[in-house]
């Protein structure tokens, strides 16, 4: 292998574990290193980790402020209502985390006539602590849980994914004089983790465009997967996905591989299992994945406007003491300045062509501002 000789010592019992393979095998795919180190069925980091909070590696949404899963609530509600009000229709929402975000939007539609009798709440993670958290605080609507969104059984489909589609596993790529060629992560001579370039080319290379040597890219192949499959059910049921993450509204040059420990950056390579990895998701590949229509990506802080976030602070604001209203201005803040997520986070709308354009976006698909 050739390319840049970055690494990192094995210190981890899953690095031990994925350097033994590529001993045996050879250099693998970044895309398989990040699938071990997040999901190994024993040491994987969203296996055996509570990665969320203070005592975790990062902070979601749900966790800054109730607003965002109540919104979001009365966004599935108002999906429901447009799709014909189904009975039963699948509540899925893709990495729950601890719970938050489902039980803020159940508690905020629990007066919408006949919402809550209608679901079945269907919840795909892979976590046994967060599964833990989210039996505590999700048990009144009695989940099912699921390793694969495959598993969820078919019907009418509401589904969220919440800072999802970022841990799934990408691709990385570099433009060499005799094309792209792959990333890889191999071992140097002292036995340490390193990223070096496939001499050749690989297969997945074919879908990049054209690019002057010395560029980067990345591409998500598990994370179009996933897409599809979510669209095709989308087909054959009816339904709304709603997609929340941060990233680029299309392929862009570059690389946002990063890594996260304690609520501090690492090297990606650093103590597999034991640290967060994550990449900016490419929305429009997600939407030609889905082959759905499609409304987004639009910023998360003008999707929260629209849904009335700032009425919903002003409300809870009326009822708070001067320090609970502060912090409630600090959510709000947090969640829809430019600066903050309001910009780099993007919502995608996945639908059905069978009810009107959701709440949120413009009146067309493929809402880009």
């Amino acid at each position: 292998m050739t390319g840049r000789p970055e690494g990192a010592a094995v210190t981890s019992e899953l690095g031990r574990l994925i350097a033994h393979r590529i001993a045996l095998t050879g250099p693998i795919p970044i895309a398989d290193f990040m699938a071990e180190a997040l999901g190994h069925p024993r040491l994987g980091y969203y296996r055996r980790a509570m990665p969320l909070g203070t005592q975790g590696d990062f902070t979601t949404a749900p966790e800054i402020s109730q607003m965002f899963g109540e919104l979001l609530g009365a966004w599935l509600a108002e999906r429901w209502q447009a799709m014909g009000r189904p009975s039963p229709a699948r509540l899925v929402e893709l990495g729950p985390g601890r719970g938050t975000l489902m039980a803020d939007a159940l508690r905020a539609t629990r007066s919408v006539p006949g919402f809550h009798a209608a679901l079945d709440l269907h919840l795909v993670d892979t976590s046994t602590p967060l599964r833990a958290a989210q039996q505590a605080a999700l048990a009144t609507f009695m989940p099912a849980w699921h390793e694969r969104l495959d598993d969820v059984p078919a019907g009418p489909l509401l589904l969220i994914a919440n800072e999802f589609f970022d841990a799934l596993p990408v691709r990385q790529f570099h433009k060499t004089a005799q094309g792209w060629r792959e990333r890889m992560v191999g071992l140097g001579p002292d036995g340490a983790l390193r990223l070096a370039l496939a001499p050749g080319p690989t297969p997945f290379a074919a879908a990049l465009p054209e690019a002057p040597a010395g560029a980067e890219a990345e591409l998500s192949e598990a994370g179009r997967t996933l897409a599809g499959a979510i669209g095709a059910r989308l087909r054959r049921d009816g339904g709304w996905a709603l997609i929340v993450d941060y990233g680029h509204d299309r392929l862009s040059f570059g690389t946002s591989l990063q890594a996260v420990r304690d609520h501090r950056g690492a090297g990606i390579l650093d103590r597999p299992g034991e640290t967060d990895l994550s990449a900016h998701v490419d929305f429009a590949a997600l939407a030609t994945a889905a082959a759905v229509p499609a409304f987004g990506p639009v910023g998360q802080g003008r999707f929260l406007r629209r849904l009335g976030i700032e009425e919903r602070a002003r409300a809870l604001k009326r009822q708070a003491s001067a320090e609970q209203a502060s912090a409630i201005d600090a959510a709000l803040a947090r969640l829809i300045a430019p600066d903050q997520m309001g910009t780099l986070f993007r919502v995608l709308a996945l639908g059905d062509d069978r009810s009107a354009p959701p709440a949120g976006f413009s009146n067309t698909p493929s809402d880009a501002t």
